[in-house]
């Protein structure tokens, strides 16, 4: 109705910009609408264009100027790489490229250089000066092209056959938004082809799965994660999983804008946890963010955590 209202020349007030701008794109409408409706991209569509007219929220406002000045959500003017310690493990050409991401690049820096460390083994290099993917001006409505086209620079300079990102906003960005002139994988599918090379120890723990919208929903990545956890230790469910998975609140430019709501999903999301879990893994950055925030807190770990302490072990 609000976006009809739009398209018959209504002007938006502050409450349909809240509305608009308070759905986290997670899909699940979409999943379970009869008429095969696909309310994120329209909703999507309807922030492009009213961005396009002037019209946005101080917070869409704010996290545009982040990206746009410093090349990351958080406007950080450090060096992206700042935790890596060896630079001499970056080659200038590889078949594999680690798309690292904002998150990890500035929040999750151990969970970075585990990932790298793995990914390494099989070749996999990352870009010397790589910017935000772009799903979250894509995600609020504004244009990415300068990132996807500085991006997809450094990667056809290193001449890279695969793109491979532990972050589910990445990875969804990546695939679809992006020129299809490289392969695009997850962390979670490329270690499930590689799980017999990796020299796991399994770990008598249990733990269970939140599956990221963007990677489930969004990707239909809902049984690789799963293999490389169970080739680790115990996997139980929560209580809803895969296309039926909770969204942990934190996508859309939600947490950004609206964080009272985002950590109230959250906190729903956590009451799915099962009872006696050692950990709660997921794939995505964004959703360990938010599910931390939420009474998470340490619990709750990425998969390739999961791994690193698999593999440490052996």
């Amino acid at each position: 109705m609000i976006m009809k209202g739009l398209t018959c020349g209504l002007s938006p007030d502050p409450q349909v910009l809240d509305s608009l701008n308070s759905c986290t794109t997670c899909g699940i409408c979409t999943e379970n609408c009869p008429a095969g409706v696909n309310p994120p991209e329209i909703i999507e569509n309807a922030r492009r264009q009213l961005v396009l007219l002037g019209k946005m929220t101080i917070q869409q406002a704010d996290l545009s100027k982040n990206i746009f000045t410093s090349g990351n959500t958080f406007g950080d003017g450090r060096d992206r790489l700042s935790w890596l310690k060896d630079r001499s493990l970056l080659a200038k050409k590889a078949d594999y490229v680690y798309f690292v991401g904002c998150m990890n690049s500035y929040r999750y820096t151990d969970t970075a250089a585990s990932t790298f460390e793995l990914l390494h083994r099989f070749g996999a290099t990352m870009l010397p000066a790589e910017q935000c993917c772009g799903s979250p001006l894509l995600r609020t409505g504004f244009d990415a092209r300068r990132f996807v086209d500085e991006n997809c620079r450094q990667i056809a300079k290193m001449g890279a056959k695969t793109v491979i990102t532990g972050c589910a906003g990445c990875y969804t960005t990546l695939k679809n938004s992006y020129p299809q002139d490289f392969r695009v994988e997850s962390v979670p599918e490329f270690l499930a082809q590689r799980i017999s090379e990796l020299d796991i120890k399994p770990l008598d723990l249990t733990v269970t799965y939140h599956d990221p919208c963007h990677l489930g929903r969004h990707n239909r990545i809902y049984e690789q994660p799963r293999q490389v956890i169970k080739a680790i230790c115990r996997l139980k469910e929560m209580k809803t999983n895969r296309k039926d998975a909770r969204c942990c609140g934190g996508g859309g430019g939600v947490r950004a804008g609206y964080r009272d709501l985002s950590l109230q999903m959250a906190k729903k999301r956590l009451k799915d946890v099962p009872q006696d879990v050692d950990f709660i893994v997921t794939s995505c950055p964004l959703c360990i963010r938010n599910l931390r925030d939420a009474g998470g807190g340490e619990k709750v770990i990425d998969l390739v955590d999961l791994v690193a302490m698999a593999t440490r072990k052996s």
